[in-house]
Order: structure tokens, then sequence, then C-alpha cells
């Protein structure tokens, strides 16, 4: 058999290295860590009573455009980003391949699209059809701008629906099937409930064939529980997010962010670390008092 014409045992080496990290630790940077600075929050909802997607625009200052922050990352030694869908403010060709070569002007990779909407395992077909059609462009804009993958939410359902898990697993395989013919690969996460747990994390990757590619969370799962779980599925991520907790001055509870970082070391996590600021004040200020307790820990 052949996938796309490629014999089956290239295709399926194609496909598994989007969910397999082959470099050395490296510091990233979500474009969550600026939503105050970025612009306007453009974030999808589902309507109910319409059985529709729209869009909820959240004002926010713009400091920068999109295309500023390649640059920005790397004159503060950034060497890749994860941008949230929302942040788009547009998706015309001409925009997106001006956002790849200031990628490349700037020699920063574009490691992950995160679509931020979908729920995949809901038990509606009509909203997982509408949802997965809705990821299905984001994966076209994610090949045009030339993103590595795309983070897809596991699902809304309680961690303990086992028929929504299924739904989820299908709808993720068919994903992959739809990201690899266009050169992208995809990835979830330990977000929202139907992956808040690290078995139902496991599920999905075992699932997929090992063709699902897996972000870790430090701040998703709950305490007490949170060590343990991270611990579970650290060896199968390829990236994690770096999210700590942040007093009111900004500042991140060391300790704690080093005791995930710790777990980083002992599964010889060789991918990039992805650093998640959502505290107060001044955005570029908190990421770099993050980035210095990830260097000293791990790098």
């Amino acid at each position: 058999m052949s996938y796309l014409g490629i014999p089956a045992t290239a295709a399926y080496s194609s496909r598994r290295r989007w969910c397999e990290s082959t470099m050395s630790p490296s510091i990233s940077l979500t474009s969550w860590s600026l939503h105050r600075s970025l612009g306007p929050l453009r974030l999808t909802k589902w309507d109910a009573d319409t059985e529709s997607i729209f869009t909820e625009t959240v004002t926010q200052p713009s400091l920068h455009d999109l295309t500023d922050l390649p640059s920005l990352a790397s004159s503060h030694e950034i060497e890749s980003l994860d941008i949230c869908h929302f942040h788009f403010p547009a998706t015309a060709p001409e925009y997106l391949n001006t956002l790849k070569q200031k990628f490349r002007e700037a020699k920063v990779s574009f490691d992950t699209l995160l679509i931020d909407y979908g729920d995949i395992s809901h038990r509606d077909a009509g909203r997982r059809t509408a949802d997965v059609a809705f990821i299905e462009e984001w994966i076209d804009v994610a090949a045009r701008v030339g993103a590595k993958r795309v983070r897809v939410v596991a699902g809304e359902a309680a961690a303990d629906d086992h028929a929504a898990l299924a739904r989820s697993a299908d709808a993720l395989k068919h994903l992959i099937d739809y990201a690899d013919a266009r050169g992208v690969g995809v990835v979830t996460e330990n977000f929202r409930s139907l992956a808040s747990t690290a078995d139902n994390c496991l599920y999905l990757l075992d699932a997929c064939n090992g063709e699902l590619g897996l972000i870790a969370d430090f701040g998703n799962f709950p305490n007490p529980v949170k060590m343990t779980e991270l611990a579970r599925i650290l060896p199968r991520a390829i990236e994690v997010h770096a999210k700590g907790y942040y007093d009111a001055f900004g500042m991140p509870d060391e300790k704690e962010l080093r005791s995930c970082l710790d777990l980083l070391v002992e599964a010889r996590f060789d991918g990039p670390v992805t650093i998640v600021y959502d505290g107060p004040g001044d955005e570029w200020a908190g990421i770099e008092r993050v980035k210095a307790v990830v260097k000293r820990t791990i790098l």
C-alpha cells in the first residue's frame, strides 16, 4: 500500500516526525504571553440557537502587529513561536506570505498554530462536522504560513465520557490525514476537560498510532495530582508550555516552576520549552523572568 504515492513505510516515518522531538531543549514563546499587546482577540464561539460558528471580538491594545513578533522574539533570544489562531488579524494570502517572510528574516521557527476552538468530542454530529471543518480551514492557514503543526483541542466533554473520547480519537485521525497531505502535523494538549487526565492524553496518543503529538502544559493539571500526571505524559510530549503562578507584581512562583522543570530533566525532554506569561505588569519583563528560571534549570 501507499499513502499519497509514498511507500507505506516512508509515509509512516514522515507522519511520525510531527510527534517526535529531535532537538535539544530550546526557548519558545506563545503569543498568549503578549495578548495585551497584539490587538483585538477574535474569539471563536458556537451559537447553539443558530447552530453556527461566530466570532466575538475582545478589544485589546495594539502595540504590535503579529508580523512584528518574529523579530521581537529574535531580539529576546527566543528561537521559536506558537501563535493562537485568534491573534491573526487576517488570513488573506498576502498577509500570510508577509508573516511567513518575517519568520524567515528573523530566523525564528513557527512551531505551532494553536487552534483554540473546536469540540471534536461533541455528541451532536452537526456540531462536530462544523468544528472539524473550521479546524481544517486553520490547517490550510498553517500550511500557507509555514507553521510546522497545529494544536487541536481534544474536546469539551467530561473526562470520564468514554464515547466522547472515542469520537475525539476518530476526529483526530481524520485531521492527521488532512494535515499530513498539506505538510502540517497535528498535536493535542492536556487542555480543557476531555484531556484533563494523563490517562486520556495517553489514550489519544495510542489511538492515533504514534502519529499525534502532545503538548504538556504545566498549568493545566489540577493539584494535588499535577506533578504525578505531568510525570506520566512528559516522556511522550514534544513541546511543553511553561505556565507558572504569578504574584501581584508579576513574579513567578519559582519553586513551583522549578519543580515542573525538574520533571523535564528526569524525562530527558529535548523539545521547545514555550513560555506562557499571563501575569500582571510589563509582558516582556514577565517573559524574561520566566525565561531566566528556565535557563537556570534546564539549559
